[in-house]
């Protein structure tokens, strides 16, 4: 129809207009969530895959957890932890707890180091339902990774493997375990660290040194989020129980909170465009719209809706306009309306079971991940449509969410790392 010339030119310009809907986003996958902590991916990944099949390469992991790998460079990092309470093996002894900051090498999984980071004690002697002590996703850039284990601190490592520096950020504990992941903003790295002390803290990435610390943050296992305001402002925001905040980056000040309607701890981080800010959480589910950039109680006129669907545990993903989510216990596929928060769909899908890692966005699915190893595919769309299941059920736990980046898709397992790409 065309010349070939202008075919070469207007490929490209077509595919552009296709996701023009989705960001584009960098070549690597650097924190909990991509990029944006969005858990969108650049690419499409394969749709089927396995054991056998568009399997690139599995790689046996020293160590459980439930941290999702993160990928810099040609070099893949996550954490996992040794010595007691490992799914599958005799329980131990508590002072044989150790955790370790893994790096792989990313083209064919073969570990490259392992370092060890000993356990401050005395620390939770029972995890519920084999969370594990190593799910806090680490936080990379191009001369640092930076770890959370809890009350044993937060760590930053070279990309060679040496420690660097140590921080503290509380020292309590919960049966929950600590899973808030950090997050890169400017200079420093942001952490969540509400089991510890209730706080958040901006830690220099350089040093370690704290910058500023924000105090109030209660019952709130997930990761910052950082969001633009219509101002072109960026806010940190941190859903708590019954409330969402909101603190200024570059001193920590608490710039606005929101009443949520959710009397129960907040585990799914918050998503986020044009300025307003999506939350999920609770039981039996919840889920409700703020937009950013208001001060003190903007429940009144910053509130834009709040329904009563949701889920626990899983993070949302934000697409067009809508938001799409999986139950952590009920086995439901949801999508709602960012405009008004109606459901758009709600579908039960057999032998679904518990999830708790985030879905990820790649090309136009949604991937989750359930426990026992089961990946539904399904298609992002205003009507519910199961595209593919697949099975890697390997005799661990999968908590993990999933990588997804140039193509391929990365799932981790309390025993494996797998790589699936065409």
């Amino acid at each position: 129809m065309f010349p070939r010339a202008w075919r070469s030119a207007l490929i490209p310009l077509l595919a552009l207009a296709l996701f023009s809907s989705t960001p584009l986003l960098a070549d690597d996958w650097p924190q909990f969530r991509g990029p944006d902590g969005m858990g969108v991916a650049n690419a499409p990944v394969p749709i089927q895959f396995g054991p056998e099949k568009n399997l690139l390469w599995k790689t046996k992991l020293p160590g459980a957890g439930g941290s999702s790998p993160v990928l810099f460079g040609d070099r893949i990092f996550l954490t996992s932890y040794t010595g007691y309470a490992v799914t599958g093996e005799p329980e131990g002894s508590i002072d044989r707890l150790e955790r370790h900051v893994l790096c792989l090498n990313r083209g064919d999984g073969h570990l490259l180091w392992d370092k060890t980071v000993p356990t401050r004690l005395p620390e939770e002697e029972g995890i519920r339902e084999s969370h594990g002590y190593a799910s806090s996703t680490p936080a990379v850039d191009a001369e640092r990774v930076y770890v959370f284990f809890g009350k044993s601190g937060v760590f930053a490592f070279d990309h060679a493997g040496a420690q660097l520096w140590q921080a503290d950020v509380g020292d309590k504990t919960h049966g929950w375990g600590s899973g808030a992941s950090p997050v890169l903003h400017e200079e420093v790295a942001l952490i969540n660290a509400s089991v510890e002390s209730e706080s958040l803290y901006a830690l220099d990435r350089k040093s370690g040194a704290i910058t500023w610390r924000a105090e109030g943050v209660r019952e709130a296992w997930n990761t910052p989020h950082l969001v633009k305001t219509d101002a072109g402002n960026t806010e940190i925001v941190v859903p708590i129980i019954e409330q969402v905040l909101a603190f200024d980056p570059a001193n920590g000040e608490q710039l606005w909170h929101c009443a949520t309607d959710i009397p129960w701890y907040m585990a799914p981080s918050a998503v986020s465009r044009d300025g307003i800010v999506y939350c999920i959480g609770g039981r039996p589910g919840y889920s409700l719209a703020v937009r950013a950039g208001g001060r003190g109680d903007v429940t009144a006129t910053h509130r834009l809706w709040a329904t009563k669907k949701g889920s626990n545990v899983p993070s949302p993903i934000l697409l067009g306009d809508q938001l799409y989510w999986m139950h952590d216990n009920l086995g439901i596929a949801s999508s709602a309306s960012t405009a008004t928060g109606e459901l758009v769909y709600e579908q039960r899908i057999n032998r679904a079971g518990m999830v708790y890692g985030s879905p990820v966005l790649a090309g136009e699915h949604l991937y989750y991940v359930t426990r026992e190893g089961r990946v539904y595919v399904v298609k992002a769309a205003p009507r519910f449509e199961l595209v593919a299941t697949n099975d890697l059920a390997d005799g661990g736990v999968f908590n993990a969410s999933p990588a997804a980046v140039d193509g391929k898709l990365y799932i981790r397992s309390d025993g494996w790392l797998y790589c699936f790409g065409e």
